[in-house]
């Protein structure tokens, strides 16, 4: 599996966000982003996903092309922020209503995803009451639970504790070992230095590859 992002530019009202981005993306591999807030992060997950269009330049997955030949990437779990789920469900019931949107999982699934994340499938309390660490963990069970091919995650340690972060390391790790190509982008280094097989900085748009150290 090839994601390959070819001289991608994006303008947004005459500012450019992104500038003549090329990337060769295989799975397997986990790759690591960093930059300041307002870098343009957040603006290339969106791009290389398809979910953003692209002033110039092209997206494509396996050789097709993202918003001609395939509208958004095929088979993709992603954490960006806001993440829209309903306030007055339960875990289990947010996750049940998207997996119904392509039928591609059953309930079995849901509950492996949940316990992956380390949230009880049963547990009946409703999003709205959820600490800011079970949303964190919620929106990565969503992400994972089809075992997509590619997995884009922006900060997926935010406001977890210790236990928490080594639970998605390790998930992370799993879902490289199954060969997902999955992208993360950090401020947590030890994320980076742990997880990255390669690592991007983003400064105003313009990406550039560094060592992981």
């Amino acid at each position: 599996m090839l994601l390959s992002a070819n001289h991608i530019t994006k303008k947004i009202r005459g500012k450019t966000i992104l500038q003549d981005i090329s990337l060769q993306l295989e799975g397997g591999n986990v790759y690591g982003f960093v930059g300041r807030n307002g870098s343009g992060k957040t603006m290339l997950f969106r791009a290389l996903s398809g979910l953003m269009a692209v002033s110039s330049g092209s997206v494509s997955i396996d050789g097709q092309v993202l918003r001609k030949d395939v509208s958004v990437l095929p088979s993709l779990g992603i954490v960006l922020e806001n993440v829209g789920l309903y306030p007055d469900q339960t875990g289990m019931e947010n996750l049940q209503y998207l997996a119904r949107l392509r039928g591609l999982i059953g309930p079995d699934d849901i509950r492996t995803a949940l316990v992956r994340v380390g949230l009880e499938p049963e547990d009946k309390r409703t999003y709205r009451k959820y600490s800011l660490g079970m949303k964190q963990r919620l929106a990565i069970a969503q992400a994972i639970m089809e075992k997509p091919d590619v997995i884009m995650l922006d900060e997926p340690t935010n406001g977890l504790d210790e236990d928490g972060v080594q639970l998605i390391r390790q998930l992370i790790l799993e879902e490289k070992q199954r060969g997902a190509l999955i992208l993360l982008a950090s401020h947590n280094k030890e994320d980076i230095r742990l997880l990255a097989d390669h690592l991007f900085r983003i400064e105003s748009g313009v990406i550039s590859q560094e060592e992981v150290s």
